[in-house]
Parts: C-alpha cells; sequence; structure tokens
C-alpha cells in the first residue's frame, strides 16, 4: 500500500477485534513515530504501550461507557508530552501538540497500511490514567490511540456509533476551510 491508499484507507473504525497485535507490528508501529518530524528534532511525545493485562486494564478503565467500544482493544497507546519538551516561539507557538500529532498520524498511516485499526480518542479520564500508569503530573495525555485489527461484533457499539461506522464521515467542502492567498478566499 502506497501513501495515497493508506490515507483513502484510515479511517477511525470503532469495530475491533480482540486478536493479539504481532510484536512486529507493534515494532513498526513504534519505529513510524520515532521517525516523525518534530520542531528541532526534539522528540516531545512520550507512549505508554499498554499491552499487558494490568496497563490494559488500567487505561481502558479510564475510558466511559461512550467508549466501551475500545475494550475489546489488544493495545492502547497512551500519548502524553509537556510543552517545555518542544519548541517554545512568539505568540503562544508552543510545538509539543503538533510535533506529537504529527507523530500520531504517520503511525495512523502504518497502522492502516498494516491493516490494524489506530483509533485517536479524546474520551478518557487523563487524571486517572497518569495515576495507574506512572505518568507524570507535568505531562499531558493528549490522546488514546485504540489500536488492533478490524472486528465484526458491532455489540459494544450504541446506536449512533452503528450508524456511522459502515462509511467514511463526510469531509468539508475543500472552500470552507482551505483558503489560497488569503483567508476567507475558498481554494477551489
Amino acid at each position: 500500500m502506497d501513501v495515497v491508499d493508506a490515507i483513502r484507507t484510515r479511517r477511525a473504525r470503532r469495530v475491533i477485534s480482540d486478536r493479539p497485535i504481532e510484536d512486529d507490528k507493534v515494532d513498526a508501529l513504534v519505529d513510524a513515530v520515532r521517525l516523525s518530524a518534530s520542531c528541532n528534532n526534539n522528540q516531545p511525545w512520550r507512549l505508554v504501550l499498554a499491552r499487558g493485562k494490568d496497563s490494559l486494564d488500567a487505561a481502558k478503565s479510564a475510558l466511559p461507557r461512550g467508549n466501551a467500544w475500545a475494550t475489546r482493544s489488544p493495545l492502547v497507546i497512551v500519548v502524553a508530552a509537556k510543552d517545555s519538551d518542544d519548541c517554545r516561539l512568539s505568540d503562544n507557538r508552543n510545538y509539543f501538540l503538533f510535533s506529537t500529532g504529527l507523530a500520531i498520524g504517520q503511525l495512523e498511516l502504518r497502522a492502516t497500511e498494516l491493516g490494524l485499526v489506530a483509533h485517536p480518542i479524546a474520551g478518557f479520564d487523563p487524571i486517572k490514567a497518569k495515576e495507574l500508569l506512572g505518568i507524570p503530573q507535568d505531562h499531558i495525555v493528549i490522546t488514546f490511540v485504540i489500536c488492533g485489527y478490524p472486528g465484526t461484533d458491532d455489540s459494544l457499539l450504541s446506536d449512533k456509533q452503528k450508524a456511522i461506522e459502515p462509511s467514511r464521515p463526510e469531509r468539508k467542502p475543500i472552500g470552507e476551510n482551505i483558503y489560497v492567498d488569503k483567508w476567507g478566499n475558498p481554494y477551489k
């Protein structure tokens, strides 16, 4: 699969199998993150690969009921960073979130290429995750990336989630959020 195929195929699926992910595929995901760009090559991201029973149970216990679908995942990647680990620029452009987002975007594409789902979520209790996984208080838990093979059992999905699972959510028209030459001047 080339990059364009991975971009077009990638989806934030919720129906995930509990089938374990092979070590070489986890290594490939880690490598995708390691090789990502970051401001001054600071690599501010810190990942906890919740894979063993205790750490996986801990990560899953930080999920609310609306993300029950994620409890089947054999791997939850807990992504944290702190602002002082990356560039601090003018106009409050603290790059740690951007750099970390680039790394996770790259992980998503690699996961897609490997036939996996890598679904970043915002719905979790970050305080609980820090406490249970030993993440320092000065770090921000940015996202959980729910990883696994695509599944078939949608019984953990809400009715709303079941309705949106079969197809990619519609994207905004290009001119609505992409401009040329000046803000508000639609591109195409």
